[in-house]
């Protein structure tokens, strides 16, 4: 599962900077619930709505906030405009595991060792594809690809694969980047929401390839997401 900007990005830093787990919860009073019923000082309510922090909450969607200092051995109860929606569209998959740009060579080395069918799956916005998503998406695609040239994609996965090469390209040497991605970022409409609510920093932040060596996955048992 795939929201650059902002929730993959998000767990894949909480996780990676100790967070005990994530609880993706679709609405805000869902959250609250479960946070409460949590033992006394275990539990961090973090998310947004419209790209801003929800009254109440500790930590909104930003990756920055999620430091070592404030999540370490905490549950992160998570609720999101976009991207926890995205994680129900999941709950028929086998496995759920969540990528960003911060852990792109991680998810791919995770998604290289799966028997079966892949899905990538983009949280976009409002029901309508993102570039943010798409470039990511593109980015596993091509680099899976490249790796095993026997393996079957569908025509979107051709088609963001080669848009990830011709991002590439544009790069200086040809390689890709965290500035040039950042820049690109600023442009796609994650990228335009985030600068529209104060947030342009977080683009900065979710652009930072390969950051983490961490992959989350969803644990169906407990409907929490865990370090793989």
């Amino acid at each position: 599962m795939i929201d650059v900007l902002r929730a993959t990005s998000v767990i894949v830093t909480a996780l990676a900077n100790g967070a005990a787990a994530v609880v993706p919860c679709l609405e805000v009073d869902e959250a609250r619930q479960i946070a409460a019923n949590l033992p006394p000082g275990t539990a961090l309510l973090g998310g947004e709505r419209g790209g801003l922090l929800i009254e109440g909450f500790d930590l909104a969607n930003s990756p920055h906030e999620y430091k070592a200092e404030r999540v370490t051995g905490r549950t992160i109860v998570f609720t999101t405009t976009n991207g926890t929606r995205a994680i129900q569209q999941c709950r028929l998959a086998k496995r759920v595991l969540f990528g960003a740009f911060v852990n792109l060579t991680a998810v791919c080395e995770a998604l290289r060792q799966v028997d079966g069918p892949l899905h990538l799956l983009c949280a976009g916005t409002q029901d309508r594809i993102t570039r943010e998503d798409s470039l990511l998406a593109g980015a596993i695609a091509a680099r899976l690809l490249a790796w095993d040239n026997s393996l079957a994609a569908n025509d979107e996965a051709v088609l963001l694969a080669a848009a990830w090469r011709d991002f590439e390209q544009s790069c200086p040497e040809g390689r890709a980047e965290p500035q040039a991605l950042g820049a690109t970022l600023r442009h796609s409409r994650g990228g335009r929401n985030a600068i529209g609510t104060g947030n342009e920093a977080d683009i900065d932040a979710v652009a930072r390839m390969d950051a983490s060596p961490v992959v989350p996955e969803l644990d169906f048992a407990s409907g929490r997401i865990v370090l793989r």
